[in-house]
């Protein structure tokens, strides 16, 4: 793992909040980061975190688990899960590209808009719900360890 990566984590999981307040914050930025509103996953960090009095430097991290090089799998998984449990039997169209205009995409890309939010919902929950135990493994147990390495030294 990156050196760099490595020391953010060490930042969030020295942070001074309690685990639960911590872990909930990771989760949230999780479900930020699948969310479908495509250019306000900074703004809705902010704010939520904000709202919900979470640590706002956990959720904007976790938040950006979307990224330029996660973000075209991530969304494609979503669609492909919203497509599932919508049980929509929508099909690849094809696109006249030299006449694609603003109408066009819009008339091309609204079928795929119940399956996309319904898909980036679901999967965020449920990652959100993952993360939420996850990190919260994660902190107690670094926290044991560091409470062991100081009483060993």
């Amino acid at each position: 793992m990156n050196t760099y990566i490595r020391e953010r984590i060490r930042e969030i999981l020295k942070l001074n909040d309690p685990p639960h307040r911590l872990s909930l914050a990771f989760s949230l930025g999780i479900f930020i980061a699948f969310s479908p509103w495509l250019g306000l996953h900074i703004v809705s960090a902010v704010f939520l975190a904000w709202l919900f009095r979470l640590n706002k430097f956990v959720v904007l991290t976790a938040s950006f688990v979307n990224n330029p090089w996660t973000i075209v799998p991530m969304y494609a998984f979503c669609l492909w899960f919203g497509v599932k449990i919508t049980r929509s039997d929508l099909q690849v169209p094809e696109v006249a590209w030299g006449s694609l205009g603003v109408r066009e995409l819009y008339d091309l890309l609204l079928p795929f808009l119940w399956p996309y939010l319904a898909g980036t919902v679901v999967v965020g929950g449920v990652a959100a719900f993952i993360s939420y135990f996850g990190f919260l493994w994660a902190l107690k147990r670094y926290r044991r360890e560091e409470t062991r390495t100081d009483l060993s030294s």
